[in-house]
């Protein structure tokens, strides 16, 4: 209860500027702070939409304008959030998978928060941002290479902004070996590695018996993300998550600002993990056991950059395992690994040992999370979910593009229809579109740069 009261305290302040600048250097030079509310309203109020909607209604400066779903359950939950945060009833919309295209007539709504299944998000992003409205998408933001080209072209056409909601950018020793990367610790990058290496398959099978790990239903029968993200495994051999890992590593390599992804090979090992949880968990003769699972349980995706650097990205989450990113940042001086927290900077650490780790991330804490780590606290995930639902927030305040922007997007999530493609031709080479169009070249760095920098 403290904790929330602080939170609003602060956001009905103009200390608020400074993290907003902190959060994006375009708004040193962007509009002027206005003080006034912003209307934001939510497609999708899931289990995701309500950790979205839980962190809007502690901010002073927003109005929870309309909320959609045509899940009457999970809309009774997020109203019942709203009724005892003491927020006005918003409007609400549902019956149609479309209704939302009714919500967004709305026209004091200035930004819609996506948070509904990947099938969805390019879609309902397009229409947000062709309705004139900032679009927050959860990841990924799309599917195919035409979704992201669609979002590119509907943001450029439209004059609206797309940011993608991918909130590990902002997690605390994320951002501290951000702010090393770019006072130059680690020398000039050269290699990176990241990735999504988390066991779902209670996640991906369950009947809604249990929050997770009641039965092996998917589907209609499936609770929660089992309805629809499960699908994607038997239909689907490719990275399908990629920007949990990936969106660090291209703010530190300066994608899309400076540099660009080039090309990418995947390769895909042999799928057995969900076949073999399905017989452990229901049976051999489960019907569900009898289903030919298409993606690989390991699926491993090598990127080159325009600036020479190399990026591994795995995608890892049908198989028995702790949860883990995989990062690893090395340059010409040195590098950071996450997993056993261990770092080596030539000239510093004795040499040829590992160091651990946490001594620099404290060191070089980003100034973000010096200032406002009691105000993150309890946001969700560590508190990143406060600073990347800020920076939404702030970007539709003053009306310029967000710090993860709709080019971010685009060449974030195409890593999936591109390892699809590399996997299906015997693992061969994939050219990235360039959604920039070339501005790459002069775009400046924008993320995790502080006005004292």
């Amino acid at each position: 209860m403290k904790n929330d009261f602080s939170r609003r305290a602060f956001l009905k302040t103009a200390s608020i500027a400074g993290l907003a600048i902190a959060a994006s250097p375009t708004l040193v030079f962007g509009n002027p702070l206005k003080p006034s509310k912003v209307n934001v309203a939510l497609i999708g109020t899931g289990l995701r939409g309500q950790n979205h909607l839980h962190n809007l209604l502690q901010r002073d400066d927003i109005e929870v304008s309309a909320i959609c779903d045509v899940d009457g359950e999970m809309l009774g939950k997020a109203l019942k959030m709203i009724r005892e945060a003491g927020h006005r009833e918003p409007a609400t919309f549902t019956g149609s998978e479309y209704a939302y295209r009714d919500m967004l007539q709305l026209p004091d709504v200035q930004g819609v928060v996506i948070s509904t299944p990947w099938l969805w998000h390019p879609i309902m992003a397009v229409d947000t941002m062709k309705a004139g409205k900032y679009a927050g998408v959860e990841v990924s933001a799309a599917n195919t290479i035409e979704d992201c080209w669609d979002m590119v072209n509907a943001s450029e056409s439209s004059g609206s902004h797309c940011m993608i909601l991918e909130n590990v950018c902002y997690r605390r020793d994320i951002m501290a070996i951000h702010n090393m990367v770019k006072q130059g610790i680690f020398g000039e990058l050269l290699h990176c590695h990241c990735g999504y290496q988390h066991d779902l398959r209670e996640v991906l099978f369950n009947d809604g018996t249990q929050a997770y790990g009641g039965g092996v239903e998917f589907g209609e029968k499936g609770y929660s993300e089992a309805r629809w993200r499960t699908e994607h495994y038997l239909k689907r051999n490719g990275d399908v998550y990629p920007t949990h890992g990936v969106g660090p590593i291209a703010n530190m390599l300066d994608i899309n600002r400076g540099n660009r992804f080039v090309s990418l090979t995947s390769t895909a090992t042999k799928a057995r993990g969900i076949n073999n949880y399905i017989v452990e968990k229901g049976g051999a003769d489960h019907p569900n056991a009898r289903l030919e699972w298409k993606m690989g349980d390991i699926v491993t995706t090598t990127i080159t950059t325009a600036n020479g650097e190399s990026i591994i990205v795995l995608h890892d989450t049908t198989l028995p395992r702790p949860y883990s990113l995989g990062f690893r940042v090395q340059g010409t001086k040195g590098l950071w690994m996450k997993d056993g927290n261990q770092i080596y900077i030539e000239g510093t650490s004795d040499p040829h040992r590992w160091e651990p780790s946490q001594p620099y991330i404290d060191k070089y804490d980003h100034p973000l999370w010096k200032t406002y780590e009691n105000l993150a606290e309890g946001s969700g995930h560590g508190g990143m979910d406060f600073f990347v639902m800020n920076a939404f927030v702030e970007s539709i305040k003053r009306g310029i593009a967000p710090p993860l922007d709709v080019y971010d997007a685009a060449a974030w999530s195409v890593i999936t229809p591109l390892s699809e493609r590399s996997i299906a031709n015997s693992s061969e080479p994939q050219d990235f579109p360039d959604f920039t169009r070339g501005r790459w070249i002069k775009r400046k760095p924008v993320f995790g740069v502080s006005s004292s920098y």
